[in-house]
């Protein structure tokens, strides 16, 4: 009889050690002051500033959901963890809160480290990009669990803000306006529809050139989830914002009403920018109701800003200032039961 073991069953420990070696430079590059523990470690160190009175942490854990599942079919892995790393920083970025550090989970049938080096390089970019320590993580390979040549990944992302400094909404009232940061593509939302529209209806692949996009399904597809962090930071630091949405699952339909308080309501301007062609095309190759992609979609507005009206034109200089050259009044803050109206033709 042969002797069975570990990577008969499945499992090599011998590439699991040699992905974790190429992930330690990686994420040593993204360490911060705060770090005091090195990657190996069964837990995560970090220090709190002591210059903050009164921290609050706040943190957020998410995914990529089946946008992995274009990087499985185009072989590009480097941009899904530059994903998941900004998707957590705006989850918390919405509070007022800067990251400190996050923890990632990876877990796949068959772990192949070249694939794994990709997608940590992402991240460590992410975090370096953002000032946040990547300070630990998980892989895991099952076999059995995932189809050959697919895997699965997770972000836990902690960060500060002082508790006077908080960002919740309450202060938001009818007449603010409401600013719009543009979005990079699809970010990590909406892809289950999305790829029945490309990939069903359409009939295309990942290297389709699509003409109106300019790009190919799997570019157009594949770009990066922005993170918001430099653009906000300085309307934060004068403080200008009574509320910010982050536009993900759920659209600026379901995402905005979120951070309003009671006796208010969003009235959005459609006319106030142009929705980029990748929804567009979506729209049409999918004959999609307009009402359905504004709830699916983030529409080309990845943030939203509520502010005085007063300052409106301050955090726009601010935001332009900061590397954004469109920023838009989006819409106004009315009298109503936390809902967002559209108006316009977009």
């Amino acid at each position: 009889m042969s002797k069975i073991d570990y990577r008969t069953a499945g499992v090599d420990i011998d590439a699991g050690n040699e992905a974790v070696r190429r992930i330690k430079t990686l994420a040593r590059s993204t360490y911060t002051p705060g770090v005091l523990s090195g990657v190996g470690s069964f837990g995560g160190l970090f220090a709190l500033d002591p210059s903050i009175e009164s921290p609050v942490l706040v943190a957020s854990a998410d995914g990529v959901g089946t946008k992995l599942k274009i990087a499985f079919m185009s072989g590009v892995h480097r941009t899904i963890g530059a994903d998941l790393v900004n998707h957590c920083v705006n989850d918390i970025l919405v509070q007022g809160a800067r990251p400190l550090f996050f923890l990632d989970y990876l877990a796949t049938a068959k772990l192949a480290p070249d694939v794994a080096e990709q997608i940590v390089h992402g991240m460590a970019e992410a975090c370096r990009e953002n000032g946040c320590a990547l300070l630990g993580g998980e892989t895991a390979e099952m076999p059995g669990f995932y189809g050959d040549g697919e895997y699965d990944i997770a972000g836990f992302i902690v960060g500060v803000v002082e508790k006077s400094r908080l960002i919740d909404g309450r202060g938001i009232r009818p007449g603010d306006v409401l600013i719009g940061l543009p979005s990079a593509g699809l970010h990590t939302n909406g892809y289950s529809l999305a790829r029945k529209i490309c990939f069903e209806v359409a009939g295309w692949t990942p290297e389709t050139l699509v003409p109106e996009l300019g790009a190919t399904v799997g570019d157009a597809l594949l770009a990066p989830h922005r993170s918001y962090m430099s653009l906000v930071r300085p309307l934060l630091d004068q403080d200008l914002v009574k509320g910010l949405a982050h536009i993900t699952g759920g659209g600026i339909t379901e995402n905005l009403p979120r951070i309003l308080p009671e006796g208010c309501a969003a009235q959005i301007d459609l006319n106030a920018w142009q929705v980029p062609a990748l929804f567009r095309v979506l729209e049409q190759r999918g004959g999609i109701a307009r009402d359905e992609m504004f709830r699916a979609f983030n529409m080309g507005i990845g943030m939203i800003v509520a502010c005085a009206v007063e300052d409106a034109d301050l955090a726009i200089a601010l935001v332009e200032g900061a590397g954004e050259p469109a920023p838009r009044r989006i819409g106004t803050i009315v009298a109503g039961a936390r809902t967002v109206t559209y108006a316009g033709q977009s």
